[in-house]
């Protein structure tokens, strides 16, 4: 099991929340676009929050200023976190706003207030748990959208809890994280999105 674990890290690493939260936004969402409008919202989705984030990791990796994608160190992940702060900032600015996708634009509005706390965190030298931050905000995204649409997504939600626990397990079996760092991290991922729902349900 020790040796399974860890592709649970690598499977829910942060980058790939926020595309996963747009896919479900698609799916479980009763607004509907046509297919060139969807094309340009992925696009940009992977632009910003994928592509740009992987170049600036291998920039700043070729500098010494990070050494792997799960930044351990507490000292590496003040840039990172910033940039996707800066990141976050713009999309919701000038593409995901809120008179187009409002439920998509909270999910982003609550991971930019998740990585802001995470960010400030850095400062009193605790280390938050981005991946718990990562999958707690989807799981309740995505049971926030069931209830918006009144859609029956048991099975769904039941698995993305499955995956939180699997997802703890992995960051505790790599020797990662701490038990309140990960407890810190859920709670900084579920608390802002929960409190967000009230906007848009």
């Amino acid at each position: 099991m020790k040796k399974i674990l860890p592709f649970f890290s690598y499977a829910f690493h942060p980058i790939f929340i926020p595309l996963l939260g747009t896919v479900f936004y698609v799916l479980l969402e009763e607004k509907y676009f046509t297919l060139p409008q969807y094309l340009i919202l992925f696009l940009q989705i992977i632009i910003i929050t994928f592509l740009l984030p992987i170049a600036f990791f291998y920039l700043l990796r070729t500098f010494g200023k990070i050494e792997n994608v799960m930044l351990t160190d507490i000292s590496q992940r003040k840039i990172p976190l910033l940039l996707q702060i800066m990141l976050f900032a713009v999309l919701i600015e000038k593409s995901i706003t809120i008179d187009r996708f409002p439920s998509l634009y909270f999910f982003f509005v609550g991971g930019l207030l998740s990585t802001i706390i995470a960010f400030l965190l850095l400062y009193v030298k605790f280390k938050a748990s981005i991946h718990m931050i990562g999958i707690s905000s989807l799981t309740v995204f995505i049971i926030g959208l069931s209830i918006h649409n009144q859609i029956n997504t048991i099975n769904t939600v039941t698995f993305f809890v499955l995956m939180n626990g699997l997802v703890a397990s992995s960051r505790l079996v790599m020797k990662a994280h701490l038990n309140k760092e990960l407890l810190v991290g859920f709670l900084c991922g579920l608390i802002p999105q929960s409190l967000l729902l009230y906007f848009w349900l």
